[in-house]
């Protein structure tokens, strides 16, 4: 058993997981930290929305996101733990829950990270860079 489902909890309901909150997670990335608010909002409502929540505080400590046409492939993007609950299983638990959503579960996964691999390596995730090109 995951122990951090025993104080944690995933969501894909987007009246749950607040833009607001998905900023300041954001802010704190390499990748996005100078997104605007009006591009992180789109960003979520174009796409599946996973949240991870603090049970007790109903804090947002984690979110996800997946890009796909939900027949061949996905694209998972904006995987992020708050800096404090890291170390707890809980990104384990974030993308053990997207790969296995049966909305996109069986379809090709896409990834873009230059950290991490070991976590996603863990979830079928292979390097693949002789076959990606990015515009």
């Amino acid at each position: 058993m995951n122990a951090a489902k025993d104080f944690y909890y995933v969501t894909d309901d987007k009246h749950q997981i607040k833009s607001a909150d998905v900023e300041r997670l954001l802010k704190r990335t390499y990748w996005a930290s100078q997104r605007t608010k009006e591009v992180i909002q789109k960003s979520i409502d174009n796409s599946i929305c996973y949240g991870v929540f603090d049970s007790e505080s109903n804090l947002l400590i984690g979110f996800a996101r997946v890009v796909t046409d939900y027949a061949t492939i996905f694209y998972l993007a904006d995987v992020i733990v708050d800096e404090a609950y890291q170390g707890k299983g809980i990104g384990k638990f974030l993308v053990d829950t997207v790969v296995n959503d049966d909305k996109i579960k069986g379809l090709r996964g896409i990834l873009l990270t230059k950290d991490a691999h070991k976590l996603y390596e863990r979830f079928g995730f292979n390097h693949e860079m002789e076959r990606c090109m990015v515009k």
